[in-house]
């Protein structure tokens, strides 16, 4: 089945094997981590393949999530999916209401702070817990300089506006940080 890489959104990873029955371990990226099962069929890349896998059963277990595969009965089964990603066709993810982003959608857009200084990009986010998630910007070419940042993302103190159509984020924040 050829996929479009480019239209797929990574939800996890499946992390290791859950019991003798079949069942995983998955890392979930979505929050809450649960809604990662709302989707009921994933594409799983393996050896740099991906392939649709239907869920059949899914869970919260301690801090983490466990799955079921359709067809999949045994932990030497589930072994061959350690480490795979786990991904959906872009147009499956719902919309947010205006205002809130996915972080794939914050990735890679241009931060510049209200002083007009180009901090870099974003590379990727994380979860700072409960408070807030953090932007983590490097610096580039175009950039004051090659300097990694942390920024929480916390709208309107710190960041002031997104505009994805410009691929820009713009943000209250000193360089010196």
């Amino acid at each position: 089945m050829p996929v479009d890489t480019d239209d797929l959104i990574i939800l996890g990873r499946v992390s290791s094997v859950y019991g003798v029955k079949g069942w995983v371990k998955i890392y979930s990226y979505t929050e809450p981590m649960d809604r990662i099962l709302d989707y009921g069929e994933w594409l799983l890349k393996q050896n740099g393949q991906w392939r649709p896998i239907t869920v059949s059963k899914g869970r919260s277990h301690g801090k983490g999530m466990v799955a079921h595969f359709e067809g999949c009965d045994d932990r030497e089964q589930a072994r061959q999916y350690n480490g795979a990603e786990i991904a959906v066709p872009r147009e499956r993810i719902p919309e947010l209401p205006e205002g809130d982003y996915y972080w794939y959608q914050l990735e890679g857009l241009q931060v510049v702070n209200v002083q007009g200084t180009i901090l870099g990009k974003v590379d990727h986010m994380m979860s700072a817990g409960a408070s807030n998630d953090v932007l983590v910007v490097k610096g580039d070419a175009d950039s004051l300089d090659r300097q990694e940042r942390l920024i929480p993302y916390v709208p309107e103190i710190y960041v002031k506006e997104v505009d994805l159509e410009q691929g820009r984020i713009l943000v209250d924040w000193d360089p010196e940080f």
